[in-house]
């Protein structure tokens, strides 16, 4: 089976369109930094603020359940998959076409 360009995935599928698929509701915008409940824990308040991101830098921090990483590693987490099935599981809920490596 061919290899996930992950590389390439991350450069094409910007971080906002993750946390739009993920139906992430920011309670507070500063810029590129957007901080609201945490998709990954469930925070229990709507008005949670644990949740760190820069949808600039595509990068993501819960300070609740220290969960980081970038948009790849944020579908992974929520969605409890490993990072080959959430790059699948992502281009199709987005309906890319998964970048593939043929040649290693």
């Amino acid at each position: 089976m061919p290899g996930v360009d992950f590389r390439q995935l991350r450069t094409e599928i910007p971080m906002r369109q993750v946390l739009d698929a993920l139906g992430f509701e920011p309670t507070r915008c500063t810029g590129a930094q957007w901080r609201g409940p945490c998709p990954i824990h469930g925070s229990s308040s709507p008005r949670s603020r644990s949740f760190s991101v820069n949808v600039d830098s595509h990068r993501y921090h819960c300070h609740r359940c220290g969960s980081q990483g970038n948009q790849l590693e944020l579908w992974a987490a929520v969605h409890q998959l490993p990072l080959h099935a959430a790059a699948l599981d992502l281009c199709r809920a987005l309906h890319r076409d998964v970048p593939w490596i043929h040649r290693w």
